[in-house]
C-alpha cells in the first residue's frame, strides 16, 4: 500500500487565493496525498475578499513531506511576523520538498531556505529574491534540488502538475490534468512582461509603482533588522573573556548589594538580565 504524503499549505491574511486554491484543487484529486491547510492558531484568513475558515493550527503540525508556501501581497506582513516565519522554518526543516507559488518564494527565502538556490517568483516581485541570497530564475517552474517553485499566481497550476509528477509519477499527473480539463488557451498573450504589449506593461507598472516602492522599503528594513539579530546571536555564541566586576556583598548606603540586584549587559542587542545567584 502506498504511504500517504502530507502536504502542508500555510496561509495568512492577504494571501492570493489562487496561489493555494489552484494547487489545492489538483492535489485534492491526487491519490494518497493528505493536504493540510493551516494558519497561525487556526484563525480564519482573508484572501481577495474571501474568508477561509476551518483551518488547522500551524503550530500543531509536527512535520510534513511537502511544504507548499503560497504568495500574495500579504507576504510582507507574513515575513515581518516572527512567529509565522519560525513556523515556516520549523516545518521546512522536516520537509522532503520545499515548494512555493508566486511570492511564496520570498517567504521561503526569509526563513533561510534559498541561500545560493535558484527560485521563481512573480515577475513584479522577483527583484527582491537576492535580498534573501536567492538566485532569480525567470522560469515558470524552477527546480533546484529539493526546492520547487512556481512563478506568479497561475503558474501555480503548472507547478503543481510538476509536483504531482515528482510525488506520484507523470501518469498520475496527466490523469489529474485530464480530469480537471486543464488545457489553457488564453485569448491574449499578455501573461508575461516580455510578451505583453508595451502600453499594457507601462500601465501595470504605473499602477503598481507606489506599492513596489513600499515593499522594497519594508523588505530592506526587515533585512537590516534580521542582520542585526544574526550579528547579536553570533556574538552571544562567542565566549566573553572580559572581566566582570564582583558587586555581590559590596556595601552601599542601604547595606549589602544582593545578587538579584546585580545586572550585567548581555551582548545580544544591549539587553540586560540579572546575574544568577
Amino acid at each position: 500500500m502506498t504511504q500517504p504524503i502530507t502536504v502542508v499549505v500555510p496561509v495568512y491574511n492577504g494571501v492570493t487565493q489562487l496561489d493555494f486554491t489552484g494547487p489545492h484543487q489538483f492535489l485534492s484529486r491526487t491519490p494518497d496525498l493528505h493536504v493540510r491547510v493551516a494558519s497561525l492558531d487556526g484563525q480564519p484568513v482573508t484572501a481577495d475578499r474571501l474568508t477561509f475558515s476551518n483551518l488547522e493550527d500551524l503550530s500543531a503540525i509536527k512535520s510534513c513531506d511537502v511544504l507548499l508556501v503560497p504568495g500574495g501581497g500579504g507576504c510582507l506582513a507574513a515575513i515581518e511576523n516572527d512567529v509565522f516565519l519560525k513556523e515556516i522554518a520549523r516545518l521546512g526543516a522536516t520537509a522532503r520538498y520545499l515548494t512555493s507559488v508566486c511570492t511564496g518564494s520570498l517567504i521561503l527565502g526569509a526563513a533561510g531556505f534559498l541561500t545560493g538556490r535558484r527560485a521563481a517568483c512573480h515577475w513584479a516581485w522577483r527583484e527582491l529574491l537576492p535580498v534573501f541570497g536567492a538566485i532569480v530564475d525567470e522560469g515558470r517552474i524552477v527546480r533546484d534540488g529539493n526546492i520547487l517553485s512556481g512563478g506568479g499566481v497561475t503558474a501555480g497550476i503548472d507547478f503543481v502538475l510538476a509536483l504531482i509528477a515528482e510525488l506520484r509519477g507523470s501518469r498520475v499527473a496527466e490523469m489529474v490534468q485530464l480530469g480537471l480539463e486543464y488545457a489553457p488557451q488564453p485569448p491574449f498573450n499578455s501573461g508575461r512582461p516580455d510578451t505583453a504589449p508595451v502600453e499594457v506593461l507601462e500601465a501595470v507598472n504605473a499602477r503598481t509603482a507606489a506599492s513596489r516602492a513600499e515593499r522594497r522599503v519594508r523588505i530592506d528594513a526587515w533585512a537590516r533588522r534580521s542582520s542585526r539579530q544574526s550579528a547579536c546571536l553570533r556574538s552571544q555564541s562567542m565566549p566573553d573573556r572580559r572581566p566582570v566586576p564582583t558587586l555581590v556583598g559590596m556595601k552601599s548606603a542601604a547595606g549589602p548589594v544582593p545578587a538579584s540586584a546585580v545586572r550585567t549587559p548581555l551582548r545580544e542587542c544591549g539587553q540586560t538580565k540579572p546575574v544568577s545567584d
